[in-house]
């Protein structure tokens, strides 16, 4: 059985937004990484050599700060980057899902149908 089976004449539709930034995932990764962690790099240079209390819990609190912003960015990236995937797939090529015909649902029917009745109404294989 071929699970992947084209739905014919159907077009693909053009690529947009979500390949420019499928591309620039890394790019922006890296960068939402780095600048935090220079920004740390700086006010772990600049500060005093031996920090008094005070100055310390204020550059502990900006390591915890940091870290947080790098985690909120890694999240937001993947985010961005499912969404990618979902739209690539969809703008993909259309495939037969489920071809078999629903029963009318205005006039139920009194029994079940049965497997060979069944078979009759499905679409032949291409």
């Amino acid at each position: 059985m071929n699970w992947f089976k084209k739905i014919p004449h159907r077009y693909r539709a053009a690529s947009g937004l979500e390949w420019r930034l499928w591309r620039k995932l890394p790019l922006i990764t890296l960068a939402g990484t780095a600048l935090p962690l220079l920004c740390l790099a700086l006010v772990h240079l600049l500060g005093e050599p031996v920090p008094d209390a005070s100055e310390a819990r204020w550059i502990q609190m900006m390591d915890y700060v940091v870290g947080g912003v790098i985690i909120f960015h890694w999240s937001m990236v993947l985010t961005i980057g499912i969404g990618c995937v979902i739209v690539m797939v969809m703008k993909g090529p259309g495939y037969v899902a489920d071809g078999y015909r629903v029963s009318h649902s205005d006039q139920p029917r009194a029994a079940h149908e049965t497997a060979e009745e069944a078979s009759a109404y499905r679409l032949p294989e291409a």
